[in-house]
């Protein structure tokens, strides 16, 4: 078969964009864009520079002003109006992209532009916007994983991103069949975090000629960058949006500014509706004829986990205190367009007689109200009250999860009651098809033997009483189950679990069984009381039991917490179960909704839920990570069959279950055998993986090797699971042999050793994530210094502590080798450090100084320029090769010292690149 060649995708890609209007140009290396940017900086600001170029000087110095920033602050001078000062004296503001007009820009396109250092790297196809590159697309042949693109784009970033090419926006890769994009970062990209382009409908655009038409159009890839980028001031990161994000937001401001009707959007649960209402916000309040944008919650989702998310968008966007009179300054205030608060606040805003006077102007007044999570039953109460006071609002709500015939609120209403039309859906099948979200397994554990449909309430109420689901012996049954599984379930303690139970008093009998029971795992408990609640019956009020609960907690993590500062506890939880801390949380209600968490991958259920709660519940589970994370684990204790699928039908609007639950474990055995049939044909035994001379064969094998890794990894979360030959075809001493011969051609790929040539395995996606199980690893230790509260110096010491723990009891190979980096940083900077700083701008800095240290230590040791230690590093970083010649040459030694010297210097340069890799 042959396929179309990688020049054959770049030469039709060019033809189409110059046929869609952009420029050619042709830009050699770097000096030459340089040299156009000047150009199209002088073209694009002609009027405000009154027809005078800026002169050599001029330039140098403006060149100054916006080059060698980071990718996150390069972002934000691309969208702003820059001062400068010209050689006169006076003063222009210069503007680098026209983010209100589109298509008011100047559009380039140029291809193999070659970027030289030590090493040259040719770039695919660049799109310039007023001379400066914004969109970089790598291409690979058709038939090739397109994977190997991105990989590619991630050396760039490493070793060839500089200057101007920090101004890179978007990324796409493409085999001409599959077509991704994704933003550009300081930190690290994983490819969960890239996105296929749609139409309205989502249905996808993969070709690249198709993707070019739609994506690249000049004036909707301007859009893209101008309106439907996302500058996250927390994380210091750039967000490009998802097509059907893009779709929603465009479909919500069209209704809001062409009609005066109300609209919704349905977007499934973890798809990122929170940037999607804040972007249509955000957007409206920019119209001049609409007098405010408020944007509300309730108040049990106003947590700090809602805070961070707004606030990454727009700092300081949510007021978070109860205080209702802060919200009507806010109203007060004209300067103030978009509002984030909660629904009670508005309520209590709207009937209070003492802030009628600032209220009042806005009963005429064009306002606009958008709700998240719209389902709920509390904006329906309040709709009324604000209907009278606001004669011209206008309601658009959000949710993962509308409101039904068959899953009504109590009150009979249903979404599109209040809400009266959708405006664009996105459903469960459609996120988990496009990998956004991920599909769900399902265990059902029988705990109760009786023949009994336990959802027939009218014979279950006779059998199946809280006296049976309460019993001790069952309760201690389903406990030790959950003790059995939870470390492979958890990829031993990677990931964490809640575990969701029917009432406070089931809640209280678990944990003190899981207390009595002996194990190894952090189990913490969350749950609201009542004041005044009736404890008849009971042996403790549930405030006295949720008290015992913080006692252990504050030994286990040497905090200080109790019912008096139930928030401060409620944030501490939160922010230990994004961190993988809390191996188990058991709750009631709490966490089920609105509650975002990567780790958490295992949802355990003793309880009956349905419909939108259920679909609720389960998709706390499926927010993408690592391949290690191929699914949401549910593990059911009741009888949740029929429940399950119901819902499931009804939130993808089909009668179809197999798009959302995973396969069964027999399934994945049989895709396990299959692939392990491929493996030996490649290399019948370990050994023999050895005799495989061809790059292309090492491919092969690594493939399929891959391949039934990850098969193995799903099966691996099943409790039925055992690796014994009878059951899986391979003894597990023999797929581990398999595997230090994987790991082997990984480590030739990465440590070089192919003469200087570039190896085709060198873009290949090892998916080594797999391969390592390790749960304190560098990313693991990078993120718990991400959730230090640096503002509270408490805190911070005693995070940085904990931390220093973990690093000393890790036993991960490359965190063991920057161990001390990672210790002189929490020391050094990590004290120096706010709120408002980028943890990944900051370890990458302190990294690349010690790193500059070391080599200028090392060169002063045996006699040789920073210079020369320096180019010997990057060759063998970038190539994987050490060239002992090279450095013979500069060494003027005799031999034997010589011999020695280069010795040294070769282990040097290997350990220092292991170390900074």
């Amino acid at each position: 078969m042959s396929y179309q060649s990688e020049a054959q995708l770049e030469k039709n890609l060019i033809d189409q964009l110059v046929n869609q209007n952009y420029e050619r140009v042709t830009i050699n290396d770097y000096d030459a864009m340089v040299a156009n940017f000047r150009q199209q900086l002088n073209k694009f600001n002609e009027k405000k520079l009154n027809d005078q170029p800026l002169t050599d000087s001029e330039f140098s110095r403006f060149l100054t002003q916006i080059d060698g920033k980071s990718i996150f602050d390069s972002a934000k001078i691309l969208r702003d109006k820059q001062v400068f000062q010209r050689d006169d004296g006076t003063e222009v503001y210069l503007e680098l992209m026209n983010t209100r007009e589109w298509c008011k820009n100047n559009f380039q396109v140029t291809n193999q532009t070659a970027v030289e250092g030590k090493y040259k790297n040719r770039y695919d196809v660049t799109l310039f916007i007023n001379g400066l590159p914004v969109i970089q697309v790598e291409l690979k042949r058709r038939g090739l994983d397109f994977k190997e693109a991105f990989n590619q784009i991630q050396r760039y970033r490493k070793h060839s991103f500089r200057g101007l090419y920090r101004y890179l926006q978007i990324f796409i890769v493409s085999n001409g069949v599959d077509t991704k994009y994704f933003a550009n970062s300081d930190g690290d990209i994983l490819f969960s975090h890239t996105f296929f382009w749609s139409d309205s409908e989502n249905n996808r655009i993969t070709t690249l000629n198709e993707f070019a038409a739609s994506f690249l159009e000049k004036c909707h890839m301007a859009k893209m960058v101008s309106r439907y980028m996302v500058l996250n001031e927390t994380e210091k990161q750039l967000m490009v949006m998802r097509p059907y994000q893009v779709y929603a937001v465009e479909a919500l401001v069209k209704r809001a500014l062409e009609t005066k009707n109300n609209g919704y959007i349905w977007h499934t649960t973890g798809s990122g509706k929170t940037l999607t209402s804040f972007k249509a916000s955000q957007i409206l309040a920019n119209e001049p004829h609409i007098k405010k944008v408020f944007f509300l919650v309730d108040r049990k989702d106003l947590d700090s986990q809602t805070l961070t998310e707004f606030n990454k968008f727009e700092n300081d966007s949510v007021d978070m205190t109860n205080d209702t009179s802060k919200l009507v300054q806010q109203i007060a205030d004209q300067g103030k367009p978009l509002i984030v608060t909660t629904i009670q606040k508005m309520a209590n805003a709207i009937k209070n007689s003492r802030y009628e006077q600032i209220m009042k102007p806005y009963q005429q007044e064009r306002v606009i109200f958008i709700i998240d999570e719209c389902h709920r039953s509390q904006f329906g109460k309040m709709k009324r009250l604000v209907d009278n006071h606001f004669k011209e609002a206008q309601y658009f709500g959000f949710t993962g999860t509308p409101l039904f015939e068959v899953n009504k609120s109590q009150d009979g209403r249903v979404t599109a009651d209040i809400f009266e039309k959708c405006l664009h859906t996105y459903l469960i099948k459609d996120a988990i098809h496009d990998e956004n979200v991920l599909g769900f397994s399902v265990e059902y554990n029988k705990t109760v033997d009786v023949t009994v449909n336990e959802e027939d309430q009218t014979k279950v109420k006779g059998i199946l009483t809280d006296e049976v689901w309460m019993h001790d012996d069952r309760i201690r049954l389903v406990a030790d189950n959950i003790l059995t599984h939870h470390e492979r379930k958890s990829r031993s303690k990677g990931y964490t679990g809640i575990f969701t139970v029917d009432g406070i008093p089931m809640l209280v009998k678990y944990y003190d069984m899981f207390k009595s029971m002996s194990h190894n795992f952090k189990i913490a408990g969350i749950f609201t009381y009542g004041q005044n609640e009736d404890s008849e019956g009971r042996d403790e009020h549930s405030r006295d039991s949720l008290e015992r609960m913080m006692v252990d907690y504050n030994k286990m993590f040497g905090t200080n917490f109790n019912t008096d500062l139930y928030s401060s506890y409620f944030t501490d939880v939160s922010r230990r179960v994004k961190t993988a801390q809390i191996d188990i949380l058991l709750v009631v209600n709490i966490f089920l909704t609105g509650f975002d968490s990567k780790p958490l991958n295992i949802l355990y259920m003793d309880r009956f839920l349905k419909y939108h709660n259920l679909i609720q519940a389960f998709s706390r589970t499926n927010r993408t990570e690592k391949a290690t994370k191929p699914y949401g684990n549910i593990v059911c204790y009741r009888n949740l069959k029929e429940d399950t699928d119901e819902a499931i039908k009804l939130f993808s609007k089909t009668d179809n279950v197999d798009d959302v639950l995973m396969k069964s474990y027999e399934e994945y055995l049989d895709m396990f055998k299959a692939a392990l049939v491929k493996v030996r044909a490649m290399a019948s035994t370990p050994a023999t993986v050895d005799n495989l001379e061809r790059e292309e064969d090492k491919q092969k094998f690594v493939v399929a090797f891959r391949d039934l890794t990850k098969y193995l990894n799903r099966l691996e979360t099943f409790t039925e699971h055992e690796f014994t030959e009878e059951r899986l075809g391979i003894q597990e001493q023999t797929y581990q042999d398999y595997k230090s011969k994987y790991l082997r051609i990984y480590d030739e790929v990465k440590r070089g050793g192919g003469g200087g040539k570039t190896s085709i395995l060198a873009d290949v996606d090892f998916s080594i994530e797999l391969m390592h199980t390790d749960r304190i690893n560098v990313s693991y230790i990078m993120n718990l210094i991400k959730n230090i509260d640096f503002n509270n110096e408490d805190e911070r010491n005693k995070s940085v502590k904990h931390i220093q723990d973990e690093i000393d009891r890790a036993d991960n190979e490359e965190l063991r080798l920057k161990a001390r980096l990672l210790k002189e940083f929490l020391d050094k900077v990590v004290p120096t450090l706010s709120s408002a700083d980028s943890v990944d701008d900051s370890y990458n800095t302190f990294e690349q100084e010690e790193r500059d240290k070391e080599i200028q230590s090392f060169a002063g040791e045996v006699g040789l320029t920073i210079e020369d230690v320096q180019s010997f590093v990057e060759e063998y970083e970038y190539s994987g090769f050490v060239n002992q010649q090279v450095i013979s040459d500069v060494i003027k030694l005799p031999f034997l010292q010589k011999r020695s010297l280069i010795q040294r210097i070769i282990e040097f340069i290997t350990d220092h690149t292991k170390r900074f890799s």
